[in-house]
């Protein structure tokens, strides 16, 4: 009889080492993914509309648009209106399309644009309603 209860206090450790083993594979993850959100832009009405229309413009390799962009969103840093974070994000975004790598640019872009949140700051009333 000793040796089942060896057996089974050996199985139950060895679960639970399992057991806390994926819970750490899981909060690695979970950190990983907070870790790598891009950052928010903010809920300016013209930032938004710019990055909109910067995606557009990456996404029909349009350099003169990119730079009309690339101005605007310079000048929204300066102005306090976009976060320094969000604008050196999207300089990198900027430079990868500008080396020529359009579609990973275009990606990059699109994953910047749908981790952003907008909380409400700066809509129209009529954007605001549902």
């Amino acid at each position: 009889m000793a040796t089942i209860d060896v057996e089974n206090s050996s199985r139950t450790r060895v679960a639970w080492f399992v057991l806390a083993g994926l819970a750490a594979v899981a909060a690695i993850a979970v950190a990983i993914g907070y870790f790598n959100r891009p950052p928010q832009m903010g809920a300016d009405d013209d930032v938004f509309k710019t990055v909109d229309a910067l995606y557009t413009a990456v996404r029909l390799k349009d350099e003169a648009k990119v730079t009309q962009c690339e101005r605007r969103l310079h000048a929204y840093r300066e102005a306090g209106k976009l976060p320094e974070a969000s604008a050196l994000h999207l300089d990198r975004i900027i430079g990868k399309a500008r080396s020529g790598s359009w579609e990973s640019a275009t990606e990059s872009l699109y994953e910047f644009m749908l981790a952003q949140r907008r909380d409400g700051r700066g809509l129209s009333p009529a954007a605001g309603k549902k």
